[in-house]
C-alpha cells in the first residue's frame, strides 16, 4: 500500500490578522522552533511509513510561497505534486480534484490521507498510530475520519457522536451548555477535518452524494494544464470551468450522508490554532501568566500574549489582553473577544485595504521586496533577488523607478539596453520602458527602488516574459 498525504492549504485565517494575511494565510505562520504550520503538516505526513509522494491543493497565488516552504524541509527529496486552484472552492472541490489526479496517476487504490495545512499536532507517534489504524479500515472501504478527545467544552469546533469506531452523527458548532453536555458524556469527540480513504471509495461515494461537485470537477481537470518534471507534478485548474464547480464542504456533501463513515478516537496533542488565545497558549507563561514572544516591558501586568519581532513593547497595569505587532498594524484585544477579529479583517478588505492582503514585506517567487516608504507621489523599497532569480520584463504606464544596487550584482535590461550594475551604481527606468532586473550571481542581490509618478499601484504592470508564468 502507498499512502499519499494530501494537504490542503487555502483559506486566509482571519481570525489570526494582522500576522495572517491573504497572501500570507495561516499555515505560513512561523511558531517559536522557526517551523510554519505548513512545513509541520508537510513532514507530519511526510514522516509516515510507504509515503513516497506529498500532494498539495493551494491558491496559485501561494504555489511559489509553499515550493519554498517544503525546499527547506524536504531532506528526504519526497515527490511533490502541486494542485493549483485559481479561487477557494471549499473542501469538495479539492478533495475531487485531488482524487482525480491520483485515480488516473496511481489507480482506485492510493491511500489518501487529507490533512490541514494549518493544525498543529505534538504527538506524532500517536498520529502515527491513528493514521495506521484508519488505513486498516479504510482497505475495508471505509470512508475515515480523525475524531480528537475533547479535553475542555469548546464551541468553536464541530462534533462527532460515536459509538467505538462507527460513527452515530456529527454535530455542528454547539452552544456552550450542550458542549458541556457532550464533553459530560463520553460520547462526543472533537471534528478534526483529517481524512482517510481510498480513492475509489471516495470517488464512489462522491458518485452517490454530490455528483454534480465530481462532474464539474472532471470537466475542470479535463481543461486544466499539467506541468510534469523529475520529481515533481503540477495541474493549474482552468478558472472559467473552475468557477462551475459547486461551493461545498466535504462533510455537508458527503460524510454526514454516508453509511461508509467511520471514525478513529484519538489523543495527539492537536489544535487547529484558530485563535490568538490558542497561538498564545503554545507559548510557556511567566510567573504572572504572561506569554511573550519578541521584547516587552510589563509592569504590573497579568494573563497577556505579547507578540513584537521588530519594537519593544512597554504594557502598564493591563490584564488578558492579546498584544500583536508588526510593521505596518498593531492588534490590542482582550482574550475573550478574539474570535472576533475576523470582524477587523473583514472590514479592511471590504475597504480595499492593502492590510488585509499583504505585509509590509511580500514574497515572490525571485525575492522578497519591502515598502519602507510611500506617499501619494513616490515609494521607496528594498528589494532582494534570490541567485539565479528574475523579475519578468515588464512596463508601467504611471511611474518611473530609479534602482540602486546595494549588494551583489544586477543583470538590468533597460528599453533596448542590457546592463550590469555593480555595488552603488544605478539606473533611471522612464515610464513606459521595458525593463527586468536579474541576479547572475551566488549571493542574494539587495537594492533600493524609488518609484514616482501619479499611480503607484501594483496593479500598474505589463508582463511580456515570466519565467514563472503569471500575466
Amino acid at each position: 500500500m502507498q499512502l499519499f498525504p494530501t494537504i490542503l492549504c487555502g483559506g486566509v485565517g482571519a481570525r489570526l490578522w494582522p500576522v495572517s494575511r491573504e497572501l500570507h494565510p495561516k499555515p505560513f505562520i512561523r511558531l517559536a522552533d522557526g517551523q510554519s504550520l505548513l512545513q509541520k503538516a508537510f513532514l507530519r505526513g511526510a514522516h509516515l511509513p510507504e509515503v513516497k509522494e506529498v500532494l498539495t491543493v493551494t491558491n496559485r497565488e501561494l504555489f511559489f510561497k509553499t515550493q519554498d516552504e517544503y525546499k527547506e524541509i524536504n531532506r528526504d527529496k519526497l515527490d511533490t505534486s502541486f494542485i493549483l486552484e485559481p479561487f477557494g472552492r471549499n473542501t469538495s472541490a479539492a478533495i475531487a480534484s485531488a482524487v482525480l489526479y491520483l485515480t488516473e496517476a496511481y489507480g482506485a487504490d492510493a491511500m489518501m490521507l487529507v490533512l490541514a495545512a494549518d493544525h498543529l499536532i505534538e504527538d506524532q507517534a500517536a498520529f502515527a498510530t491513528a493514521v495506521k489504524e484508519a488505513t486498516r479500515l479504510a482497505e475495508q472501504g471505509s470512508l475515515v475520519t480523525f475524531g480528537i478527545q475533547p479535553e475542555a467544552a469548546e464551541t468553536g469546533y464541530g462534533y462527532i457522536e460515536a459509538d467505538g469506531n462507527k460513527v452515530v452523527r456529527f454535530v455542528e458548532k454547539p452552544s456552550l451548555e450542550k458542549a458541556k453536555e457532550y464533553l459530560a458524556s463520553g460520547r462526543y469527540l472533537w471534528n478534526s477535518g483529517m481524512f482517510c480513504f481510498k480513492a475509489g471509495s471516495i470517488l464512489k461515494a462522491m458518485e452517490q452524494y454530490c455528483p454534480d461537485i465530481l462532474t464539474a470537477t472532471k470537466k475542470c481537470m479535463a481543461q486544466s494544464r499539467t506541468l510534469k518534471g523529475t520529481g515533481y507534478s503540477q495541474v493549474e485548474l482552468e478558472p472559467a470551468t473552475f468557477e462551475l464547480i459547486p461551493d461545498n464542504s466535504i462533510d455537508y456533501a458527503v460524510m454526514e450522508r454516508s453509511d461508509q463513515v467511520a471514525v478513529i478516537p484519538c489523543n495527539l496533542g492537536w489544535s487547529d490554532v484558530g485563535s490568538w488565545v490558542a497561538l498564545g497558549d503554545l507559548t510557556m507563561p511567566d510567573t504572572n501568566g504572561n506569554r511573550i514572544d519578541g521584547e516587552a516591558l510589563l509592569h504590573d501586568v497579568s494573563n497577556c500574549y505579547i507578540q513584537s519581532n521588530k519594537r519593544v513593547i512597554g504594557a502598564v497595569g493591563v490584564d488578558n489582553l492579546i498584544i500583536v505587532d508588526t510593521p505596518d498594524a498593531l492588534l490590542v484585544a482582550d482574550k475573550s473577544s478574539v474570535q472576533d477579529v475576523k470582524h477587523l479583517y473583514a472590514a479592511l478588505k471590504s475597504s480595499g485595504h492593502d492590510a488585509h492582503k499583504l505585509h509590509q514585506t511580500v514574497h515572490r517567487p525571485w525575492g522578497t521586496y519591502t515598502v519602507l516608504e510611500q506617499d501619494t507621489k513616490y515609494k521607496i523599497k528594498r528589494i532582494e533577488v534570490k541567485p539565479g532569480a528574475s523579475l519578468s520584463l515588464q512596463m508601467h504606464h504611471h511611474r518611473s523607478e530609479h534602482w540602486i544596487v546595494v549588494s551583489g550584482m544586477a543583470k538590468v535590461v533597460n528599453g533596448d539596453k542590457e546592463l550590469l550594475i555593480s555595488t552603488n551604481e544605478s539606473t533611471f527606468i522612464p515610464a513606459g520602458h521595458k525593463h527586468r532586473l536579474e541576479n547572475p550571481g551566488i549571493l542574494n542581490l539587495v537594492m533600493i527602488e524609488v518609484q514616482s509618478g501619479e499611480y503607484l499601484g501594483e496593479d500598474d504592470i505589463v508582463r511580456f516574459q515570466d519565467i514563472y508564468g503569471r500575466f
